[in-house]
């Protein structure tokens, strides 16, 4: 009356071998039995098989019968507590002072959202949208900094748009270390309209040092009138960071959130 398993069953010995048994050795009324006498089952399982004759029990690992809740819960438990530790760790983190004091004085309207590594900043000249764009930044090792190393540079796109018929140029740029011009030109995108502006296939431009010099100069003062100066690649380097330890902390809280659920 009982049910054979197909083909092998796999039992775990005490040592902590994986052993498989011939189907003829094991039916449904026999796995369960060997649950409950142990080795004395198992015994007669294995009986006329020379090959495992020193065998004298099979007694899977304690943890094996723990049910599954349980053993997600501890790995769990120990997860929530070191994430809590790295939490209270990194909430010591305190933002720069330099930024709040470029979003007080700035012309700027700075935009973004939690969870969303896109940060923007805005403002309208003479009836033209002027956005600047850029994403978080990983960290950079303060170390290398103090022996003379340079940060990462951040990359960022200045879009100018004119808000009656949707044509533009985009400047897609670098901030660069230093203290003069900091910031570099890799190509200019010119567009239409609106499918153009967001069009991948779209031309991005010749690359900029390959431009005339005197268009370069025009180009280059052009945008600074608008806005882009030293002040604002410095707010777009420390937002790079900032914003990223402030996401890390974000992603901590949720991990931890969704593992003490």
């Amino acid at each position: 009356g009982s049910q054979a398993l197909p083909d092998r069953a796999i039992l775990g010995a005490s040592s902590g071998a994986m052993i498989a048994l011939p189907r003829r050795f094991v039916t449904v009324a026999g796995c369960r039995a060997f649950r409950t006498c142990r080795g004395s089952v198992a015994g007669s399982l294995l009986r006329g098989r020379p090959d495992l004759a020193g065998v004298q029990s099979l007694r899977a690992p304690r943890s094996a019968f723990l049910p599954a809740r349980t053993l997600s819960t501890a790995a769990a438990t120990k997860v929530v507590k070191t994430l809590d530790a790295e939490i209270k760790h990194e909430e010591e983190y305190e933002q720069a002072k330099e930024i709040k004091a470029f979003l007080n004085t700035s012309d700027f309207k700075f935009i973004e959202s939690d969870c969303d590594v896109n940060m923007m900043l805005e403002r309208e000249v003479d009836g033209q949208q002027v956005r600047i764009e850029w994403q978080l930044t990983t960290p950079f090792d303060p170390s290398e900094e103090e022996e003379g190393g340079e940060q990462a540079a951040t990359d960022f796109c200045i879009t100018v748009e004119s808000k009656a018929n949707g044509t533009g140029m985009s400047f897609y740029c670098s901030t660069q270390s230093g203290e003069d011009h900091r910031y570099v030109i890799g190509n200019v995108k010119a567009f239409a309209n609106a499918e153009e502006k967001e069009s991948f296939t779209a031309y991005n431009g010749p690359e900029f040092e390959d431009v005339d010099e005197k268009v370069q100069e025009t180009l280059d003062a052009y945008i600074s009138e608008l806005g882009m100066n030293d002040d604002v690649c410095d707010f777009i380097d420390r937002m790079a960071l900032d914003k990223e330890q402030r996401e890390y902390i974000l992603w901590l809280k949720k991990a931890k959130a969704f593992l003490s659920a």
